[in-house]
């Protein structure tokens, strides 16, 4: 992994820069349409409740490099979830992903978490691999998951067995 990078918690003001890397690291994905559903996704409300189990990953010169967005369940406090991940396509194959995704395995296991859940769409073949590669279980794909014709693969993976 880069050893130059710095990671801290997000604060509010983070919000336009994440938003502003959306279009350029998903490749303009489905254009103009595919930019304003990566930005509903992703609105100004984590970056104000829920940075504690969040974080950012910044270049020397400030630049954002990465980021992860996620907490823990207030419904069922041995969950916590995963919602959204963005490494610079720059970076890929480096371990900043990874990074970030086992920084937020130990603040959910010190939190007395037992398992992380997230989703993608079943048309992310990258993300649906990876997620394989981390450990996570992958599951068949949930028609309507997040309303008509919105499916999804939901990934679960168990905190419990690495508690020493």
């Amino acid at each position: 992994m880069s050893a130059d990078l710095t990671f801290r918690q997000p604060i509010e003001d983070d919000h336009a820069r994440v938003l502003a890397a959306l279009g350029p690291w998903w490749g303009g994905l489905k254009g103009e349409a595919g930019a304003k559903e990566r930005a509903l996704l992703v609105p100004r409300l984590y970056f104000q409740h829920f940075t504690p189990t969040s974080r950012l990953a910044e270049r020397p010169d400030g630049t954002l490099a990465a980021f992860l967005i996620g907490f823990v369940s207030q419904t069922d406090p041995d969950t916590a979830y995963i919602h959204f991940v963005g490494v610079d396509p720059q970076l890929h194959g480096q371990g900043i992903g990874r990074s970030l995704y086992e920084w937020f395995f130990g603040q959910a296991r010190e939190s007395g978490v037992r398992k992380v859940k997230c989703v993608t769409s079943p048309q992310n073949a990258a993300s649906r691999a990876y997620h394989a590669r981390l450990g996570f279980e992958v599951s068949e794909v949930l028609p309507d998951y997040d309303g008509p014709g919105l499916d999804r693969v939901a990934f679960t993976r168990s905190l419990a067995a690495e508690r020493a």
